[in-house]
């Protein structure tokens, strides 16, 4: 099995900053891409930044320049730093991993979501 766990989320004010940690553990071969979507309330989930093994990434419009997704394959960890923070990034934060398994299996895994709320 492989478990996704995030952390990371709070209260921040306008224009700060906070980041965002996805630990992927378990029977774990090798992570591939890693997706960090977001979930306002009332709305569906969107993908706002992506990785990939070989670190290629890319951005959703209303993030870019704001957010930077990074990650340590030694620690199997990806990271979202999160600036310049809006009311409307408020949201739950959930984290994608494409992993292939020890065990010669390839699936892809959800984390339980962390929750980010902007405001004054």
């Amino acid at each position: 099995q492989v478990q996704l766990v995030e952390s990371g989320g709070g209260l921040v004010q306008p224009g700060g900053s906070l980041r965002l940690s996805c630990a992927v553990s378990g029977r774990v071969y090798k992570i591939n891409r890693v997706g960090w979507y977001y979930q306002a309330a009332g709305n569906e989930r969107e993908l706002g930044a992506g990785i990939t093994g070989t670190g290629t990434t890319a951005y959703a419009g209303s993030v870019k320049g704001r957010f930077i997704i990074s990650r340590d394959n030694v620690k199997n960890t990806i990271y979202l730093q999160m600036n310049s923070l809006k009311p409307e990034d408020t949201g739950t934060y959930y984290c994608k991993a494409d992993v292939e398994s020890d065990n010669f299996q390839i699936g892809a895994y959800w984390g339980q979501g962390t929750r980010v709320t902007v405001s004054s």
